[in-house]
This record gives C-alpha cells, sequence and structure tokens, in this order.
C-alpha cells in the first residue's frame, strides 16, 4: 500500500513539472492599453472626451441655499402667517457636442430639483406647472417639492429645437438669482429656431415658441370656476340676464419671435419682437342668470393677437475692472406682459397673486378682460426697464446692483364694464361675482378694489459673491443668459 502511495505520489508530481515546462512556453499575453480621459480644447475649459468616441462632453453643476425672512403683515384667517422660509436647489448641466463634415452637433440638458417652505417660493414654478403641493406634510401647501427639465435642446446648423430660453429674452436676470427685477424671461421655453450670422458679430432669429409659457390669465370676475359674465338679453335698455364665457385660453398658435442681435468686443445688443394669441372658449350653452328681459345675439369672443418689442444693450467696462459690465434694457408689450416681465416677481400663472405669503397689496395681473357688453376681449398694456452694473472688486469678490421700473395699464372702459356687470347683476337679485369684482362704481368699494386697477412697481437690490476658484472659472468666455443657447 505504502509503495502504491509513492507510485501515486511521482505521477503527480511529474504531471505537474510537465504542465509547468508547457506554460513556461506559451507566449506572454500583454495587459489592454488603457485609455485615459483625453481633454477637448475645441469648445472651451471644462470639456472632455467620451472614451471611444469623438464626442466631448462637460459635466457641471451646482448646489444651492436659500432662506428668506420677512414681517408678518397679517394674522387674519387663511392668510400662512409664515415669516421664514428655506429652499434647496440641485442642478446638474450635461453639454455634449460633436464636429460633424456641416459643423458641430451640439445637445444640452439641465436638469433642477427643489425642496422649498414657507415664504421661500418661485412664482415661475407653479405657473409653468413644476411644482405640487406637498401631501400630507402641510395643511397649507407651503411645502413643495419639483424636479424640472430646465433645458433639453439640439443645436445643429443654425437650429435650435427643443426646450431652451427664449430668443426674445436679452438681459433675462443674468446678475440676479432669481427674477428679482421686472423684466422679460421667459425661463426656458419649447421652441424650433433658426438663427443665421452675418459676419462680424451680427445674427437674426426666428423662433417658433410654444405660447403656454407666456400666458397670463384673461380676467375672470368669478372666484369659483373661471367664467366671465357677458349680458345677453336686456329690458328698456338696462341688461337683465346674463350667461358665461369661459375665459380659459386655449393653444391655437404657437408664439412667433424674431431677435437682430449683434456681440463685438464692447458688448451686445438686440432688438426683439414676438406675437401671442389669446384664445378663449364659448359662450356657455346653459340657462342664463337673471330675468325677463329680450335675448340679444352675443358673438363669439373673437381671438386677439397680443405683441411685445424690446430692445437692450450690454456695455463692457473693462477701464472699471476686468469683467465689469452694465445693462440697460426697455420693454413693452400689449395683450402680453409676460414679455415685460412686469409679473416675473410675484409669477404670472395666476390672476391675482401676492408674490410672497402675507403680502398685503394684491397685483391683478391678466393679458385681457372680456367685456360683459360685447363679449369681446379687451386688452392690458404693460411696460419695463431695467438697469444692472456688474463689478469685480478683485477676482474672488464680485458684486452686482440692479433695480427695475414696470406698470401694467387696464383701459378706463375695461375696469368700468366690469363694475357696471357687478351693480346690474346685483340689482337682478343674483348677487355679486366673489373676491375678484371690482364693485359697484362710484361706491367705496369699488374705489378700494384692486381688481383691474392699474399698478407700478419698483424693485431693487444688490449682491455680494465670493468666488473661491480660479480666474478662469469664475469668468466665463460667455456669459450665463448672454448665449441663448445655455441660458
Amino acid at each position: 500500500m505504502t509503495s502504491f502511495k509513492h507510485i501515486l505520489l511521482g505521477s503527480a508530481a511529474a504531471f505537474a513539472m510537465t504542465g509547468a515546462a508547457q506554460a513556461a512556453d506559451l507566449p506572454v499575453k500583454k495587459a489592454a492599453p488603457i485609455e485615459y480621459v483625453r481633454v477637448c480644447t475645441a469648445y472651451g475649459a471644462g470639456f472632455f472626451y467620451i472614451p471611444g468616441t469623438d464626442t466631448c462632453l462637460r459635466i457641471s453643476g451646482r448646489a444651492r441655499f436659500e432662506g428668506a425672512y420677512q414681517t408678518a403683515s397679517s394674522r387674519q384667517p387663511g392668510a400662512s402667517g409664515d415669516t421664514s422660509g428655506y429652499r434647496g436647489l440641485l442642478r446638474i448641466n450635461l453639454d455634449a457636442r460633436t464636429q460633424t463634415a456641416y459643423g458641430a452637433l451640439r445637445a444640452f440638458a439641465r436638469l433642477d430639483a427643489a425642496s422649498r417652505t414657507g415664504v421661500v417660493h418661485s412664482g415661475t414654478m407653479l405657473r409653468i406647472g413644476q411644482a405640487y403641493g406637498a401631501t400630507g406634510v402641510d395643511e397649507a401647501g407651503r411645502v413643495q417639492q419639483y424636479v424640472n427639465v430646465d433645458k433639453a435642446f439640439i443645436q445643429f446648423a443654425g437650429l435650435t429645437a427643443g426646450r431652451a430660453s427664449s430668443f426674445f429674452d436679452f438681459y433675462a436676470h443674468d446678475f440676479e438669482y432669481y427674477g428679482a427685477t421686472s423684466g422679460s424671461d421667459n425661463s426656458s421655453t419649447n421652441l424650433l429656431a433658426y438663427t443665421a450670422t452675418f459676419g462680424d458679430g451680427l445674427s437674426a432669429t426666428l423662433s417658433v415658441e410654444d405660447p403656454v409659457y407666456t400666458r397670463s390669465p384673461v380676467f375672470a370676475p368669478l372666484s369659483g370656476p373661471p367664467v366671465s359674465p357677458v349680458f345677453v338679453a336686456y329690458a328698456n335698455n338696462l341688461p337683465t340676464r346674463y350667461g358665461n364665457v369661459d375665459p380659459i385660453q386655449r393653444s391655437r398658435l404657437p408664439d412667433f419671435v424674431a431677435a437682430l442681435r449683434v456681440d463685438q468686443a464692447w458688448g451686445s445688443a438686440q432688438l426683439s419682437a414676438a406675437t401671442h394669441e389669446i384664445n378663449v372658449g364659448n359662450l356657455s350653452t346653459a340657462t342664463a342668470a337673471g330675468t325677463g328681459g329680450v335675448l340679444t345675439g352675443i358673438p363669439h369672443t373673437r381671438s386677439v393677437q397680443g405683441w411685445g418689442v424690446q430692445g437692450g444693450v450690454k456695455i463692457n467696462l473693462p477701464a472699471i475692472a476686468s469683467g465689469d459690465t452694465l445693462y440697460l434694457q426697455g420693454a413693452y408689450a400689449n395683450g402680453a406682459q409676460s414679455y415685460t416681465g412686469y409679473c416675473m416677481i410675484a409669477g404670472c400663472y395666476r390672476q391675482s397673486n401676492t408674490g410672497f405669503d402675507t403680502q398685503k397689496f394684491e397685483q391683478y395681473f391678466a393679458d385681457a378682460s372680456i367685456n360683459p357688453f360685447t363679449g369681446q376681449l379687451q386688452t392690458s398694456t404693460s411696460f419695463s426697464a431695467v438697469a444692472s452694473f456688474l463689478h469685480y472688486w478683485s477676482p474672488e469678490w464680485r458684486s452686482a446692483v440692479f433695480a427695475s421700473y414696470g406698470e401694467q395699464d387696464f383701459s378706463a372702459g375695461a375696469r368700468l364694464a366690469q363694475g357696471a356687470l357687478y351693480g346690474l347683476a346685483s340689482a337682478n337679485g343674483t348677487g355679486g361675482f366673489g373676491v375678484n369684482a371690482v364693485g359697484v362704481p362710484g361706491t367705496r368699494f369699488y374705489q378700494l378694489s384692486q381688481a383691474l386697477r392699474d399698478t407700478y412697481q419698483v424693485a431693487a437690490g444688490a449682491s455680494l459673491i465670493w468666488w473661491p476658484i480660479s480666474i478662469s472659472a469664475s469668468r466665463p468666455s460667455t456669459p450665463r443668459w448672454a448665449s441663448r443657447t445655455v441660458g
């Protein structure tokens, strides 16, 4: 048995030695070369080649905390009573570019996510439906979580398609952390645009843009579901019965935007123009309220074409300090107040918005109202002017000061017509029209009512920014808003 074991062990050793000798005769396999990430300098700082491709990518982003405090102006029932609020914001940018035989092909995406509480809120977020009230967390809906596709577009051969900044915008709150002044800033919208360049920094753009993101309400006096009463019957030349027009706007035509721009060493300048259709519903077929009278034919409320124009200039001031810049801009609109940014601070998403919780004065924002005697739209006008100056104290410290003036005007006829509707409806025993009514002309309620009253606003602010990063990172070659593609 012992001899048998020795034989087995000797055989195993022989096999092992034979295997080792065969392995030594095999060629040694070299390790696969490692493909290191290469820097891409064709499109500016921060780009690198995606391994195995000719596409350059830049990944960037930020995290931000905001806090706010204001004194309480009201402890009335229904008022939130909050005096403080907070917000955390996350942003991620992805910028991919590939050179083709027809020029650069670019894809850009920006994602925002945030959580806010209390008095800190964004009217823009609410207006475009990015935010939703928390469920089961706060009984007054003062907590919000939202995720937003802020940008997602492709650029190629002069075309821009997707979600991007409106080509109408110019200054667009470049030196502000949020829309602290009046002034056009449609934030982001869905669009298809073509930009032609003519050399020497001159370019022209035609853009077809989503009308929903430049929409302010059509005034509706009822505090319940949006309806606008229109008289449909008269007795002894006095209106006695009325029906309701649905003032919720429909999307039929897109906004059409045109811009002429120049970018040179001294700065930039731009002229913009835009059209915006206001298209509402029909007169209700339900039984008209009121009593008696002879029915009259009220025509369908015809759509109207609102419009806006804007001019702006940006001046580089290196004689003061490297990086110093001055913006000046003015805008005017008829039936399209989003293009002047008049409702920017409080938010354009509803007709009566306090902007911040417990604010006493409620401004009314409406692109138009429906005349109760004719059933037709009467547009409002708005104007804004903004100035902003950025100064570098040192490579790490900079400040911005900014201010704006804005106003919105409703026609005297629109306010009087709504007041007459309120009074005549009350006289016929059908009651008033809730919190949005203008009151009976000549009464104290009418004099004090804020509905459809011309308003004016002045906003000003300043900032001090410390940027402890290299100078190349703190002063990008293209300002954040100067390029309509990055926005």
